[in-house]
């Protein structure tokens, strides 16, 4: 392959980067607007920010999904666990403001 080939080439695969890039941002985008909504729901009915079963549950199914796929599952599991944090963090601000 050449040089010119070769440009061409990794300036495909890296334009199909970004937009990969920027479609998981608005899916997580939109993730955290649905679990906004959850946060409120739990604020107005007194219910607590965490939900260890559903926790456990989700990261089970994850798991399942991350090796059907071949993905590393530490790597699920850091990346999922960084996101529920998040989405546990904002949930507890939501409640102290109520």
């Amino acid at each position: 392959m050449n040089t010119q080939n070769t440009s061409e080439q990794l300036a495909s695969y890296r334009k199909t980067i970004d937009n990969l890039d920027s479609a998981l941002l608005h899916i997580l985008a939109e993730r955290f607007r649905c679990t906004e909504q959850v946060g409120n729901l739990k604020a107005e009915q007194a219910m607590p920010a965490t939900d260890s079963e559903r926790e456990r549950r989700q990261m089970d199914r994850l798991r399942n999904i991350a090796n059907e796929l071949g993905l590393d599952q530490q790597f699920v599991d850091s990346l999922m666990k960084l996101i529920v944090g998040t989405v546990v963090k904002r949930h507890k601000e939501i409640a102290a403001q109520r």
